[in-house]
């Protein structure tokens, strides 16, 4: 499957073969006969050139590679899961967990595959975990 900017740059190419290939039989065949049609291709290949940049510029996104959806399950008593970072989890009675981390950190990518939360207080994240507490507070 061709993405939209492989196939935009070869409708690009075939301009400019169809406008040089016109060109040169129109010079060979007669002179004065391939100014007008230069003028009439120049002109249209400019706009063609022009709708084919501001569509690729404007246009709609291209589909090629679509953003994967993680599968998160969280199957646990007092489990957690997440397909992205999680800032802070508490999962015990009476606990709490410490604040997120106040200095930002990079973005983290959500997780390509899945994520799983498979046992008592556990937790999972696809991506960044800030603070976690799991046990009981006495």
């Amino acid at each position: 499957m061709a993405t939209r900017s492989s196939a935009l740059a070869w409708t690009g190419v075939g301009l400019c073969v169809a406008g040089a290939v016109g060109l040169i039989v129109g010079g060979v065949l007669n002179v004065d006969a391939a100014d007008p049609w230069a003028s009439v291709a120049g002109g249209a290949a400019g706009l063609i050139g022009l709708a084919v940049t501001l569509y690729a510029l404007l246009g709609p996104a291209s589909a090629t590679a679509p953003t994967p959806t993680p599968s998160v399950t969280a199957s646990g008593a007092r489990s957690v899961a997440a397909g992205g970072g999680i800032g802070s989890v508490a999962t015990g009675d009476g606990a709490t967990a410490g604040p997120p981390p106040t200095t930002p950190a990079p973005p983290s990518r959500p997780a390509n595959g899945p994520v799983t939360a498979s046992g008592e207080r556990s937790v999972a994240a696809g991506g960044d975990i800030g603070s976690v507490s799991t046990g009981d507070d006495a």
